[in-house]
């Protein structure tokens, strides 16, 4: 499966962004589908996953009551909606799919998308 992610832009704190990733290929419904973000000089981190029928979702500790992950399986789509945001997610935003059920860490994914940048200005 291929993955684009967008949406990325700038927006100043307290605003909101809606990422998109969409997705080729068939079987989209088949993968768990996930968000990680890496900012400048640390490590790509967890941020979201959604199970294949979106009735489960995982979140990271800093974005949980923030950030909303939804998917529609019609369009091959996952979300990504932010909301609240702070200067410290400012990253690049990437989107993955997995075989495996909801992984929260970068080994679990199969596929990767190739980022969207996200910038919170203070």
């Amino acid at each position: 499966v291929q993955l684009q992610a967008y949406g990325g832009g700038l927006v100043q704190a307290g605003g909101s962004l809606r990422l998109s990733c969409a997705a080729s290929g068939r079987a989209f419904s088949s993968y768990t589908m996930g968000w990680f973000r890496q900012a400048p000089g640390k490590e790509r981190e967890f941020v979201a996953t959604i199970s294949w029928g979106g009735s489960t979702t995982y979140y990271a500790d800093s974005v949980k009551a923030r950030f909303t992950i939804s998917r529609d399986n019609a369009k091959n789509t996952v979300y990504l909606q932010m909301n609240s945001l702070k200067p410290e997610d400012t990253a690049v935003y990437y989107c993955a799919a997995a075989y495996l059920m909801l992984p929260r860490s970068s080994p679990g994914y199969e596929y990767w998308g190739q980022g969207t940048q996200v910038t919170v200005s203070s």
